[in-house]
């Protein structure tokens, strides 16, 4: 089941339990604006090639769309639609006063030089400008972009609009980024990951931990459990997977990293084969990448405990009935991962009011707002005796209902 089929059926389960009308529920899932471009840009080479550009604003009930520009070849409208809509329901559980949007352009970004992306990404953001804005639509970095890229978009947006650093979040520092931004996801799990094990009597302290995915989230995850005293056991990227059952020396893989652009070759571990990684076993499995790996070909292997969705749809529906009977417990990707558009909620506050604040203000709001949102989450989950996910769902598909009615939808 693709993405967008998976987080519609999600939506409608929650639909139905909190016994929506089905003209709002139908009005809930048709996203506000869909927006096609092409950008066309010369070469270093002097040829034009043509590139098309995505962007869609899922809903603005609760404020300004908010979500990740990806430059990927394999970006599609259905993707971009998925996604949106999640960030939509993701703003709601963390209660941020956003709504959900998601853009990307299909293209290669390897294949490009940096003058390439550059003239690529100001051609995308002329195009849609006039749509975007710190009131209107806020982007941030995803997938192939960066803070340079959010860099290029607020100056080709301030050329119309004057400075605007609140066009978007995830921008370098220098340019009114938020402190801590960059650990924000990672440490968003970690938070959730210690108010789930909290509820259960435990701490990350001893247990074992499997991270799926070593990029931005899984190396800050590792890094934050690892000095926390947890055990991380395996890690895998696309480079390669290590095993080390009685854990992995966080910081020194990470300077081999550093040093060597992969996995394979550290010292302090043994290779394995990157699918195992799943079934490994451990209390925790985290993965952070791609969508879809959790499914019912190797759910059934799944050995953890306790399964935190740092990455986007990792769990297909299946696997999620699986999973459940087995008794496994899911933190889902609309909370979990949560943590870095919280984070970048801080940096559109602190470029509003012009005063920007210490990392140590960021972290600790943003375990406040982790913390909190779970203890929600639960209260749901309770209310309706469902499980995290549909907590999760039920929680942000009945404030965006309620913005939605209060602000007279009916009218």
């Amino acid at each position: 089941m693709n993405a967008l089929a998976a987080t519609n059926r999600n939506f409608r389960q929650a639909a139905r339990i909190l016994g929506l009308d089905s003209k709002i529920e139908n009005s809930l899932l048709i996203p506000f604006r869909e927006i096609k471009v092409e950008c066309t840009i010369p070469k270093d080479d002097g040829t034009l090639v043509s590139y098309i550009g995505f962007r869609v604003q899922h809903d603005n009930a609760r404020g300004p769309m908010k979500g990740g520009i990806r430059f990927h070849p394999e970006v599609d409208p259905d993707e971009v639609n998925a996604v949106a809509q999640l960030m939509t329901w993701k703003t709601a559980v963390a209660d941020l006063p956003y709504g959900g949007a998601k853009g990307g352009i299909g293209c290669k970004p390897k294949d490009l030089t940096t003058s390439e992306l550059e003239r690529l990404t100001r051609v995308f953001t002329q195009k849609i400008h006039d749509l975007i804005g710190d009131k209107t639509d806020v982007p941030a970095p995803d997938m192939g972009t960066n803070a340079q890229t959010m860099a290029w978009i607020l100056d080709e947006y301030s050329k119309f609009h004057g400075y605007s650093p609140a066009v978007v979040t995830g921008k370098p520092v220098d340019l009114g980024g938020s402190l801590g931004r960059e650990a924000a996801t990672g440490r968003g799990v970690v938070y959730a990951t210690e108010a789930l094990l909290a509820e259960h009597g435990k701490s990350i302290k001893g247990l074992t931990f499997a991270i799926q995915g070593f990029g931005n989230v899984g190396s800050w995850a590792a890094r934050l459990i690892h000095e926390r005293g947890g055990k991380v056991v395996a890690v895998n990227d696309i480079t390669g997977a290590i095993q080390n059952p009685n854990g992995i020396d966080i910081p020194a893989l990470l300077q081999h990293k550093d040093a060597t652009g992969q996995l394979g070759g550290f010292g302090g571990a043994e290779t394995m084969a990157s699918e195992e990684l799943l079934t490994i076993q451990c209390d925790v499995l985290i993965p952070c990448a791609l969508g879809g790996v959790l499914n019912r070909e190797n759910a059934g292997e799944v050995k953890a405990q306790y399964i935190i969705e740092a990455a986007n749809h990792p769990t297909d529906p299946e696997a999620d009935e699986i999973l459940s009977k087995k008794g496994v417990t899911i933190l889902p990707d609309i909370y979990a991962n949560a943590g870095g558009v919280t984070v970048s909620y801080f940096e559109w506050v602190q470029n509003i009011q012009g005063f920007m604040w210490d990392e140590e203000k960021v972290n600790q709001e943003l375990r406040r707002y982790m913390t909190r949102a779970f203890r929600e989450i639960k209260s749901m989950s309770r209310t309706h005796n469902c499980n995290l996910r549909m907590g999760a769902f039920t929680l942000g598909v009945n404030r965006v209902a309620r913005a939605t009615l209060l602000r007279g939808w009916e009218a």
